[in-house]
């Protein structure tokens, strides 16, 4: 038996990548139209990383990236 639930490579965002102060969507662009879901919005502005409910894709804040501060 395989299992399907195998761990994803985190997607690492820059502060370029946000939608908002920490924010980032899911799906994101670069995912395939078959596997969409509803959009989420994740919080990435406390821990540097978030989970989606759906697909279970991680968002992380690439290292050294910094929030906030504007552009």
């Amino acid at each position: 038996m395989s299992s399907v639930s195998s761990p994803a490579t985190p997607v690492e965002v820059t502060a370029a990548d946000l939608q908002g102060p920490g924010v980032v969507f899911c799906p994101n662009p670069k995912m395939t139209l078959w596997s969409n879901h509803p959009r989420v919005f994740l919080d990435l502005a406390h821990e540097g990383e978030a989970k989606c409910p759906y697909c279970g894709t991680v968002y992380r804040l690439k290292a050294g990236e910094k929030l906030g501060g504007g552009h």
